[in-house]
């Protein structure tokens, strides 16, 4: 009886073991170490073993994806390898401030585009009448009307060396967002030397806080087809000797589509203690561009930010509906410090039939908006960026 009632009492702990979110052992760990065409199953790649990417590799729908902290995840550079997690799938990629996951290039002396980047496609609303497919030669849909939708979890994790252009105006870049829903985690990610924007939200609610891009080519967030979530902490910090050669390169690009219409929902990121950092110096590269791109009719909120040392400007707005929402207070622009290579270039609108770049500096100053002269060294060096991030010299 004594034992029988000690092996009860020994599932019961089990039991209440797992309920509580007790460790359990991976799952279905693949054989082989590269990784190539769909996963269809749930699927554990384990710190253990270092993964291989080759070509664009598929989450399927119904799918997980779990990768254990500390993980290592490179690409074939022959067959560039991106990881596309597809509608109804999840990834759950939880590393830790010491164990972070590593996706990056293969290549011992790395270069920007040596691979893709990572793909994530939700059901939350996008602003296109007909059902969207994400770019880059991937083809696959996004969007739909679950703004709670939940792809999974990013936590603790650096994209290196991605970005590939598969068509002109038709990249992959270092973390594509399409259509997440709000359910979804992201947060405490950085990209490093991506060769296109280091993050792009085509529509979607989800939330990000703590995302860093270090030395993009191209911008380095980028909203479009009615994004509507929240950024919180996010920094981005430029190479002056590195930049996309044939586009120009911002700290933030946003769109409300690519034509300028009002579809709804507008495009309206909501962005609070952002830290942009652009070259601030005369030999910087000529593509290195604005602080703030607003353009073709979107919206935004904006606060308790820092935009300094871009090169052509900080905050632009750059369409007469862009610039009605501004004055008429449905983009909220406040609290922030901007100053710029040339500082006659803080505030710049060429929408100047309805607000001169003046009028949009004197509207600025008066939301409690400054001009700055400088900057505090430490100021791209938060706290919650300490021990899971890098800063390599290009190659590196």
């Amino acid at each position: 009886m004594k034992k029988l009632i000690g092996l009860l009492l020994l599932i019961t702990l089990i039991g209440c073991d797992t309920q509580l979110g007790g460790e359990e052992g991976p799952i279905n760990v693949p054989q082989s170490t590269t990784l190539v065409g769909n996963i269809n199953t749930t699927t554990t790649l384990t710190s253990d073993k270092v993964w291989t990417l080759k070509g664009y590799v598929y989450v399927t729908d119904g799918a997980k994806l779990i990768i254990e902290p500390g993980t290592t995840i490179l690409s074939d550079i022959v067959e560039k390898g991106a990881l596309v997690i597809e509608r109804g799938a999840q990834i759950i990629a939880e590393g830790t401030p010491t164990k972070p996951i590593i996706f990056t290039s293969g290549r011992i002396v790395k270069l920007a585009g040596d691979w893709g980047g990572i793909v994530i496609l939700g059901r939350a609303k996008t602003n296109r009448t007909s059902e969207p497919t994400i770019e880059g030669g991937i083809g696959r849909p996004y969007g739909g009307t679950n703004d709670d939708d939940n792809s999974g979890v990013l936590r603790y994790v650096r994209i290196e060396y991605a970005g590939i252009a598969a068509m002109p105006n038709s990249e992959i870049n270092a973390l594509t967002l399409a259509g997440v829903g709000r359910g979804t985690i992201i947060e405490n990610i950085q990209t490093i030397y991506a060769n296109d924007d280091a993050f792009e939200f085509f529509g979607g609610t989800v939330n990000a806080k703590n995302l860093y891009a270090y030395a993009t080519a191209d911008d380095d967030f980028d909203f479009d087809f009615g994004y509507t979530g929240t950024i919180t902490n996010g920094i981005a910090k430029r190479d002056p000797q590195f930049v996309d050669s044939g586009d120009a390169g911002n700290g933030i690009e946003c769109d409300n589509d690519g034509t300028g219409s009002s579809a709804q929902p507008h495009t309206h990121p909501k962005l609070y203690n952002m830290i942009l950092i652009g070259p601030d110096v005369s030999t910087a590269l000529s593509n290195h561009n604005l602080g703030l791109r607003f353009r073709r009719g979107t919206q935004f909120t904006m606060k308790n930010s820092v935009i300094w040392g871009w090169m052509k400007g900080g905050l632009s707005l750059e369409s007469n509906e862009t610039a009605q929402f501004v004055k008429d207070g449905v983009s909220v622009f406040e609290n922030n410090s901007v100053g710029v290579f040339n500082p006659n270039q803080n505030f710049i609108s060429r929408a100047t039939t309805i607000l001169t770049s003046e009028q949009l500096k004197t509207l600025a100053l008066s939301k409690g908006n400054k001009e700055i002269n400088g900057i505090l060294p430490d100021l791209d060096k938060p706290s919650w960026s300490n021990g899971w991030t890098r800063f390599p010299t290009i190659g590196n």
